[in-house]
């Protein structure tokens, strides 16, 4: 039984954040919820910067580091050492509005839920991350999730962030440490698959700032769509229709190109026209609701990064088992190696094999 006024532990998992986890910060300290408020930042920095960011807010932050340097191995160590009945999630690009917390929590006593988030708001600072937030807020570039878009107070399968019943988050065993990316949607599976309820609350809301290059913006994506895979691979019953829309995407762009080497130029042009059609009829629309006309220029290319890069990461395969030592790369002298299913891997492997082949041939093995 949840007390009435319980402890609340925040928890933030970051990386090379510096210029955003101080904004992220001040919403969480001032905050009105009228109980205990722990706040834990564990910091995977390659970095010292972030870590001298948090450190100046001193006892009212509790820094601690993330060897693992993923998400999922942060907030681990992290709820390890947390004290609170409510554990809430919160990111280092994201703002906290007033009365987060007491509605969070509120939420929780009222539905029992095991999971409580609400809907996700990009903001931006410069025309780059405001036409960004544009694309993540409309359907075309959030398609129907309700916690991009909107919708109705009810049971969901994921929502933003998150604050979570500090038992039921135990009893699934915490986040799964093998993902760095697609988490919360794993965690979510195995609530509701124990028969908890993930809960969507429209009066909940999180200000979020998107990445500012399309570069970051279409790493992004890639890794959104790749560790997807992984995720709906392990649960394949939670595979829903829209997942299949940027793979199809993907496989008619491929077709297009099929096509076009077989010398049929007409054919080829069709499914490129179409969706490229389709954004810019869209993205003009969607401006011009918006107040913002300028957008429809950027917004297409913004969509279809988003779009492509999360169809491309969905279609490469992922190497899920830990890698042997002797296949890891060097990183120099007193660096550990680090032995985690991130999107460095595949190269991680290649340099390994290299160096095994090498050994081979000079009789290393021997």
């Amino acid at each position: 039984m949840i007390s009435p006024v319980p402890p609340v532990s925040v928890i933030m998992p970051v990386r090379d954040e510096e210029q955003h986890v101080a904004a992220a910060l001040d919403s969480v300290l001032s905050q009105d919820y009228p109980g205990q408020v722990e706040v834990i930042v564990a910091d995977g920095s390659d970095r010292p910067f972030t870590s001298d960011v948090v450190r100046r807010y001193g006892s009212a932050v509790r820094w601690i580091s993330n060897s693992g340097r993923t998400i999922s191995r942060g907030v681990n160590a992290a709820v390890g050492m947390a004290a609170g009945e409510i554990i809430v999630r919160c990111d280092a690009r994201t703002v906290l509005p007033p009365g987060y917390l007491r509605r969070v929590v509120e939420t929780i006593g009222r539905t029992r839920a095991a999971n409580v988030g609400g809907r996700l708001r990009p903001f931006g600072t410069t025309c780059f991350e405001k036409v960004v937030a544009l694309a993540m807020s409309t359907r075309l570039g959030a398609g129907a999730a309700r916690y991009r878009i909107g919708g109705p107070e009810g049971p969901a399968d994921t929502v933003c962030l998150g604050a979570y019943r500090r038992d039921a988050l135990a009893a699934v065993g915490g986040y799964d440490s093998t993902l760095p990316c697609a988490e919360d949607y794993d965690l979510n599976v195995r609530l509701r698959r124990r028969g908890e309820t993930v809960w969507f609350d429209p009066r909940i809301e999180v200000f979020y700032r998107p990445r500012g290059t399309l570069a970051a913006l279409a790493r992004q994506y890639f890794r959104y769509g790749r560790w997807k895979r992984v995720v709906l691979r392990r649960h394949p019953a939670f595979l829903q229709p829209r997942h299949f829309g940027p793979p199809l995407l993907l496989g008619g762009m491929a077709s297009s190109v099929v096509l076009a080497l077989a010398g049929a130029s007409a054919a080829a042009a069709a499914a490129p026209l179409a969706y490229c059609s389709s954004l810019a009829a869209g993205s003009l629309v969607v401006a011009f609701r918006r107040g913002s006309p300028a957008a429809a220029l950027l917004l297409p290319v913004v969509l279809m990064t988003m779009h492509l890069s999360w169809a491309v990461g969905f279609a490469t395969p992922v190497c899920e088992r830990p890698l042997p030592r002797f296949l890891l790369p060097v990183r120099g002298r007193g660096a550990p190696a680090r032995a985690v299913a991130d999107e460095r891997r595949p190269a991680a492997s290649l340099r390994g094999l290299r160096r095994l082949t090498r050994r081979i041939v000079s009789g290393g093995m021997g």
